[in-house]
């Protein structure tokens, strides 16, 4: 995918509506802004996955550049409806590979608290990282699961622990169906990765909770409302509280504020976050625990979950 977007950076050019479209695109294009390349990426995969263009070019078959882009505005033009609609809305993934990061820090608290888990996922997309539990890593999650991780990983890892959630939810503002917008989700994983598809197939397979649509911050309110006695509720994220507006996140600390004040050993609350920081290496995955109220860094996690590094 490399190759191919500095092909578009040398050889794009106007002459087609695709093109003209996105050499004309109105503000940021790249990943701080609408991440465009992204889009036509994950369009023209879609096209691949769909087995209507570009089949005999994309990997696993190499080609030399100039067939590559002969067939890229092929496609251009034998599907610019097609690529339009994909350009229209900005990329939405859903990594299972985080799924290890949550797996180490559920196990952590299942150890600790000794009590099963109501799950509550912010950003929660297709749901397929609301299913931790049901995947493999290592000696850690579900021993015969079709979705094994297998992260390098180093530090002081938490004990295995036994996972056992009783409730699980999560919201999204645009929640992407497992199985209707299976395409979408596979078309934003590079076709030169098939472990990756592999992955993300057999996590569909395992039947993801669709999570609810609407704001984060309303829908935390409701689920929190309700200490449940005799369960961790555990509200989680992953690579999502970036992109959510100031006032989401203020009340999303709000009434994680006000549900802790009625937080017991019987009903505790954690708040597991992997997300960017100042720091350049990865992600950081921090933990918050009530009724201690104690907050602290437990590894640093590759955006994509290749790594996990604990303190």
């Amino acid at each position: 995918m490399g190759r191919l977007m500095a092909l578009f950076a040398e050889r794009l050019q106007f002459g087609s509506s695709v093109a003209d479209r996105i050499l004309e695109w109105p503000g940021d294009v790249g990943p701080t802004g609408h991440s465009v390349p992204l889009r036509l990426a994950g369009a023209l995969h879609g096209l691949v996955l769909e087995r209507l263009a570009l089949t005999e070019v994309y990997p696993p078959t190499q080609v030399s550049d100039d067939t590559l882009w002969a067939e890229v505005i092929r496609a251009f033009n034998a599907h610019s409806e097609r690529i339009h609609r994909w350009l229209d809305s900005p990329p939405q993934t859903n990594e299972v590979r985080r799924s290890a990061a949550l797996i180490l820090g559920a196990s952590l608290l299942s150890q600790q608290f000794g009590l099963p888990l109501v799950l509550s996922e912010l950003g929660a997309s297709a749901g397929l990282n609301l299913n931790f539990d049901r995947y493999r890593l290592g000696t850690y999650g579900a021993p015969d699961s079709a979705v094994s991780l297998t992260p390098d990983l180093a530090g002081p890892l938490p004990p295995v622990s036994a996972l056992n959630v009783i409730d699980r939810a999560g919201v999204d503002l645009n929640p992407l169906d497992p199985n209707k917008d299976k395409l979408r989700l596979l078309a934003y994983l590079w076709p030169d990765q098939p472990e990756r598809l592999a992955l993300t197939r057999a996590a569909l397979a395992l039947g993801p909770p669709k999570p609810d649509r609407g704001d984060a911050a309303k829908w935390l309110e409701t689920r929190l409302n309700k200490p449940r006695q005799g369960a961790l509720h555990l509200v989680y994220h992953t690579v999502a509280w970036q992109y959510f507006p100031t006032e989401t996140k203020q009340s999303c600390k709000t009434t994680l504020a006000r549900a802790a004040k009625n937080a017991t050993p019987d009903a505790p609350i954690a708040h597991l976050s992997m997300e960017a920081d100042k720091i350049q290496d990865g992600a950081a995955l921090s933990l918050t625990t009530w009724p201690e109220g104690k907050t602290e860094t437990l590894a640093r996690v590759d955006f994509h979950g290749r790594w996990v590094r604990f303190i």
